[in-house]
């Protein structure tokens, strides 16, 4: 059985050689993120091109995601090494301390602007809210504080405001750097980091379309104000990420779960793609199994039907790259098998503003109540199989089409499969037949299979999807 859900993995020291990503690939990674807070822009066009090269050896397709670093909201170093922080004691923020000179007492920041964006009274976190500090005045650029959960405090540890409100801008001078590499290396997608609304993803999106890139805008929701923005950063982007890690420290870690849910509902809802992600099998870092809470974490956001779930320093540094992705995979596959809903209402109560949207409705409402047993969408964009993946369904998708940057680009969608797929002659009725033979070497269909089949009468004309056929195997 084909798995629905898309996996992500992050590629770094533990997963970048050919013999590593092979096995990746074969375990089941359909999309790779680089990060860019680590590693030069060489370093990542270097993985991006082996990774295109390896799957093309292996016979499939594999995305590449870049993630930008958006803006350093950290402590300085600490002169004399890390320090503990004691509960009731006073600990300053110092925008004016020198980033290497930091001591018991106080800590450079490299966010100059955060005495102007505090004040009495508020609660800042550090180092993914371990340390608690409560301030109590600001003066001469410096945040006096005291300490309310004390410890362990090392070099370069984040800094949150609870409940959000730093003005940081999410486009920083290095991010614009770093679209312009994502262009370069012909990234399928591109991940914002702290945006808080629309104008920060359609800020990103001219950027890299000025730079020549075609990649997908993937907006990671991070920051209270973004929670507090969803609809219009939903409509704005193509994907959202659920970034549990920063969300979690400014909203608190009981808020997430139903907020990741809501999210996952939106995003569908509005024809969006989403990924869960941070700390899904974090212990597999160190150890060969998951634990039990992670497998009900990832199975939990496949049946609320994320479309992909994310490995980030599990494959990228960890010691168990390949066993985690198994262990993924074997999880998404099991909850999918068992809880995967057959039936949808998915915008029944809405009319459509496009005819290859009406199409993608009818055949999935058609394919879940017929018994069909697959869908091949002849495609240009992508954007019929988008439509289809959004409705659940254990039918799958194949997304036929010419263009190596579509292929790329649905290895994201949930429930839907990239086949390299010409159309060398108008006559429809072979058309029809070459896509059936297609699903048919793939070993999806056989003889007496339904299978539903849409494309548009104009071949090569984006949006042009305008018909729906339904077809037995012969």
């Amino acid at each position: 059985m084909l798995r629905r859900t898309k996996i992500v993995a992050t590629l770094g020291p533990a997963s970048e050689s050919p013999q590593v990503l092979d096995k990746l690939i074969e375990a089941g990674v359909d999309v790779v993120r680089l990060n860019f807070s680590h590693d030069k822009h060489e370093v990542h066009k270097r993985r991006a091109e082996e990774v295109r090269e390896r799957a093309k050896a292996l016979g499939c397709e594999v995305g590449v995601l870049v993630d930008l670093q958006g803006p350093k909201i950290r402590i300085g170093k600490f002169k004399n090494g890390p320090i503990e922080l004691v509960e009731g004691t006073q600990f300053i923020l110092d925008a004016e301390l020198p980033l290497d000179a930091g001591d018991s007492t106080r800590v450079g920041v490299t966010y100059k602007a955060l005495p102007d964006d505090v004040s009495r009274g508020d609660t800042l976190l550090l180092d993914d809210g371990r340390i608690e500090l409560l301030v109590d005045k600001v003066s001469d650029r410096a945040v006096h504080c005291q300490v309310v959960v004390g410890g362990p405090l090392s070099n370069n540890k984040g800094i949150n405001r609870k409940g959000g409100g730093l003005s940081a801008k999410a486009l920083t001078d290095k991010d614009r750097e770093d679209i312009k590499a994502a262009a370069a290396i012909r990234a399928d997608y591109v991940a914002i980091s702290f945006p808080r609304g629309a104008e920060d993803v359609n800020e990103a999106r001219a950027l890299l379309r000025a730079a020549g890139g075609h990649g997908c805008i993937v907006a990671k929701i991070e920051r209270a104000e973004a929670v507090a923005n969803i609809e219009s950063i939903i409509e704005a982007s193509d994907v959202i990420m659920v970034a549990r890690g920063d969300l979690a420290v400014e909203i608190g870690d009981a808020a997430v779960p139903p907020i990741q849910k809501r999210l996952i509902r939106l995003a569908r809802a509005g024809n969006k793609v989403v990924i869960t992600a941070t700390q899904m099998m974090e212990s597999m870092i160190e150890n060969a199994i998951p634990t039990r809470a992670e497998v009900s974490d990832v199975a939990n956001a496949v049946i609320d039907g994320t479309d992909a779930v994310m490995l980030s320093a599990e494959t990228a540094a960890g010691k168990y790259p390949v066993a985690a992705v198994s262990a993924m995979d074997r999880v998404c596959r099991v909850a999918e098998q068992e809880l995967e809903p057959m039936r949808s209402r998915h915008r029944m109560e809405h009319t459509f503003g496009r005819v290859d949207e009406a199409i993608a409705m009818a055949t999935m409402y058609t394919a879940n109540h017929l018994g069909v047993k697959a869908i091949a969408a002849l495609t240009e964009s992508g954007s019929t199989a988008l439509w289809m993946s959004r409705i659940s369904s254990g039918v799958p998708i194949y997304a036929l089409t010419s263009h190596v940057e579509t292929r790329r680009k649905v290895t994201l969608y949930r429930g839907v499969y990239p086949v390299a797929f010409e159309i060398t002659t108008s006559d429809h009725a072979t058309v029809n037949h070459e896509a059936i033979d297609e699903m048919r070497r793939r070993g999806t269909v056989r003889d007496g299979d339904l299978v539903i089949i849409t494309k548009g009468d104009l071949t090569g004309v984006m949006g042009g999807t305008n018909a729906m056929k339904i077809a037995v195997v012969k």
